[in-house]
């Protein structure tokens, strides 16, 4: 099956039998294929790789130093620059594969995986579109396979812990959530300055795949790869979509969330080829069981701009604010929560360390993924969760070219329903020889 064929017939394919069937006896493996192997992709690979029951046969990366240095951990797999290529020729050599490549490269691999019947572990986030997630979601759905979103402290002892406590009642009914990521922009870009004459490509590199489906632009040094593309407007999502999943997870989960139904960037904003640096973005969502009105608004700044302090207390055994957290604020306490650590009900000499949930066992969040493709369960970030935890980030982040305007989300259509430059970003076409039907 030639690859034109194979991307035309993906959604009907049965190319190859997934894990639950071929890989469920006790000594069989599950045969694994890793598209994007450097940084988060390559920790994904090994981590996966780590489980008894894990064999990565094909790994694939645009760039042949980070192939190469796969490699070496996994001489006897295949290798490709071409995730096409992976699933065309090599798709009945494999039952599952993890995608770790820039956000604008999610979709089409995950796609056309989902069609091939693969369970799938994808990076967060999901993908850099609204229409990309929803596809991606429906057609996780009619594969029937197992799939793992990488937001991999949902699988932390604390950020269990903290939807238990929310649930359990121990602040009451939640008024307001108030986030914040303020560590330094590591990857943001040491050049900004899009010049038509590029540089030379480096040795290894096939840059035409990397802008994959989006239109080719010149390589500049310091400018995109490899860890700068998160940036670009074309390429990634800011820092919104980069931490947005991970910091609206336990929120999503406790309060039982299921899509904003406007969002406003209220401070910061963008209108060139980069994401802006800071912002502070309102979303209000409809209320559940666990909050205490019809609606709850959450409150997301980045980028430097501190939450509203005459609102958020500080524990007293921290003395130092931290670079990320989230504050709930409920009608009879409030929990704080920094980024990847314990949480804290507050006022403290009302909730001692006694009430606070026991029991609770580590988790791996890649080998949870395994584990449920072995025993035919569900994952703990299964796409139906991860689909709409991508999307409210996503109508986040798209306030970001409309500062001060309130975009309202029509969940059923996924469209942005009041504001049309806003639903144009919603889908986006991709360029020729990259499309992938019903995707872009």
């Amino acid at each position: 099956m030639n690859r034109r064929r194979f991307l035309q017939t993906s959604a009907a394919s049965t190319l190859g039998f997934p894990a639950i069937l071929r890989s469920a006896s006790p000594n069989s493996m599950l045969q694994v294929a890793s598209i994007g192997v450097a940084r988060m992709g390559g920790n994904t690979m090994r981590s996966v790789a780590r489980h008894e029951k894990v064999k990565i046969v094909s790994i694939c990366d645009v760039d042949a130093k980070h192939l190469a240095q796969a490699a070496k951990d996994f001489p006897d797999a295949s290798q490709h620059k071409d995730w096409r290529e992976v699933m065309a020729k090599y798709g009945d050599k494999f039952d599952a594969v993890t995608i770790g490549t820039p956000d604008h490269s999610h979709a089409g691999p995950c796609v056309t995986a989902l069609r091939a019947k693969k369970h799938v572990y994808l990076q967060k986030p999901m993908a850099p579109t609204l229409h990309e997630c929803r596809v991606i979601t429906e057609e996780a759905k009619k594969a029937g396979v197992v799939t793992q979103l990488g937001n991999q402290g949902r699988s932390s002892i604390e950020a269990r812990m903290t939807v238990q406590l929310i649930q359990s009642g121990a602040i009451g009914k939640v008024k307001e959530v108030i986030m914040w990521e303020n560590k330094p922009l590591s990857w943001w870009p040491k050049n900004t300055e899009l010049r038509p004459q590029g540089d030379a490509i480096p040795e290894g590199l096939d840059w035409d795949l990397w802008c994959g489906v989006r239109n080719p632009v010149p390589f500049l040094n310091d400018t995109y790869h490899p860890q700068n593309w998160r940036a670009w407007f074309d390429f990634g999502c800011g820092e919104m979509g980069d931490m947005g999943c991970h910091h609206f997870d336990a929120t999503f989960d406790a309060l039982k969330l299921t899509a904003p139904t406007r969002a406003r960037l209220t401070s910061g904003g963008s209108s060139g080829p980069l994401w802006g640096e800071k912002r502070i973005v309102e979303l209000d969502f409809p209320g559940s069981e666990y909050t205490e009105g019809d609606t709850v608004r959450v409150t997301w700044n980045d980028g430097g701009m501190d939450p509203d302090m005459t609102k958020v207390k500080m524990p007293s055994v921290l003395t130092k604010f931290p670079h990320s957290g989230t504050f709930w604020v409920g009608t009879e306490g409030s929990i704080f929560k920094p980024y990847g650590q314990r949480p804290f009900v507050l006022p403290e000499e009302s909730f001692p360390a006694e009430k606070y949930p026991k029991g609770l066992k580590g988790q791996d969040h890649y080998h949870d993924w395994v584990d449920a493709i072995l025993a035919g369960t569900k994952s703990c970030a299964d796409f139906s969760h991860g689909g709409p935890l991508t999307e409210t980030v996503l109508v986040g982040t798209i306030t970001d070219r409309f500062p001060g305007q309130w975009l309202e989300f029509d969940r059923e259509s996924c469209q942005i329903s009041n504001h049309e430059g806003a639903n144009k970003l919603v889908k986006r076409e991709y360029r020729d020889g990259w499309k992938v039907p019903g995707l872009g």
